[in-house]
């Protein structure tokens, strides 16, 4: 309920008219009602009014108030959790906390966790970027793409994949027939337009992206272009994510050459991917390399994901135990990363798999 305090604050103000900005100060009311109306009193909400991710009232449309008064409004209302350094709630934007998530969680991927972090760090640094971040991750199946775009995204916004912020795509699921193009470039278009009306800073996710018909990729590929805006909105605060296999062959060959000539797989860097993967893809089949995406140059950061090697699937089956609450020994973790598939037959080295299928695989260890 709402502290006998604060009502005697409201009605202790003195009720001049030359004392109120009524034409500021009403916003901030119409806000502080419908939250305690809402969440508080339990009302029957109209949209958003139950979204206690709207901004928080600035302290400049309270000019007209006392300091005192301002103080103790301000620690009640954020004593109920509904304060944000950001302004907005739904976004929390968790760098360092995206850096140990990274370090910690995501196994055998020194490349993508340097590009990574260097990018949206270096997008959520600067405001003032003259075009939306577009990153492109490859890299064979259960290589850890999928992880690393939830570890984004639950450190970026504090609903993770599942905040109003965060839209994601699946090009087989959400795109299926291509005589549907023209239907879905306008739902797309529409999609995206409007979550970034209502969200500063939002995060698409396309998964499968070569399996996306050009024209399609086409269609929102202003949104990805050095534009101020697009029909008057501006794009420059998204963030977009394409995954995909493509590449994943090229970075296998490159992966076994650094084995066969006895270097470490940490020594591999990015002028050693770079070139070969962007030309890769730009040569592949399917919708994701025939766009203007990449004629266009549009992607600031390719990000390859190295084939996983048997001590990498160790690391991900002692974390799937961990997640479920249970002990386990290297002898059992052993068990589990043996029963792996591993490319090329002659060294075993690669798992074929990656950690896809570790969390299912675990169930048959289980006592």
């Amino acid at each position: 309920m709402v502290p006998l305090w604060l009502l005697a604050v409201v009605c202790s103000v003195p009720a001049h008219a030359d004392f109120f900005h009524f034409d500021t100060i009403s916003n901030a009311s119409t806000y502080y009602f419908n939250y305690i109306y809402c969440n508080i009193w339990e009302g029957e909400c109209q949209p958003n009014q139950d979204d206690a991710t709207q901004q928080v009232p600035t302290r400049d449309l309270w000019a007209g108030f006392p300091q005192d008064y301002l103080s103790l409004v301000h620690q009640w209302y954020c004593s109920l959790g509904q304060c944000c350094e950001s302004g907005d709630c739904r976004i929390s934007n968790n760098i360092t906390g995206l850096a140990s998530d990274l370090q910690t969680k995501l196994h055998g991927q020194h490349l993508a966790q340097s590009v990574v972090l260097k990018a949206i760090q270096g997008f959520i640094n600067n405001p003032e970027s003259n075009k939306p971040l577009t990153l492109s991750f490859h890299g064979w199946s259960g290589t850890g793409k999928n992880f690393v775009a939830r570890i984004i995204a639950d450190n970026l916004y504090r609903d993770g994949v599942k905040s109003e912020c965060v839209r994601l795509f699946i090009a087989p699921f959400h795109f299926p027939h291509a005589r549907l193009v023209d239907t879905y470039k306008g739902q797309l278009r529409e999609a995206i337009r409007d979550m970034v009306l209502r969200c500063p800073q939002t995060l698409f996710i396309f998964d499968e992206a070569e399996k996306l018909h050009p024209g399609l990729i086409d269609a929102i590929k202003p949104y990805m272009d050095h534009y101020d805006n697009v029909d008057g909105v501006s794009y420059r605060r998204a963030i977009f994510l394409f995954l995909s296999n493509i590449g994943g062959a090229t970075i296998n060959d490159v992966a076994l050459d650094f084995w066969h000539s006895g270097q470490n797989r940490e020594d591999i860097g990015m002028e050693d991917l770079e070139h070969r993967l962007r030309a890769e893809t730009m040569e592949s089949q399917g919708g994701f390399a025939q766009s203007e995406l990449m004629s266009g140059h549009l992607i600031d950061f390719f990000v390859p994901f190295l084939p996983l090697e048997y001590r990498h699937v160790k690391l991900c089956a002692r974390d799937a135990y961990a997640a479920r609450g249970l002990e386990t020994d290297e002898a059992t973790l052993d068990e589990v990363a043996k029963a792996m598939l591993y490319v090329p037959k002659e060294e075993r080295l690669f798992s074929a798999q990656g950690c896809k299928s570790i969390p299912q695989r675990i169930n048959f260890f289980l006592p």
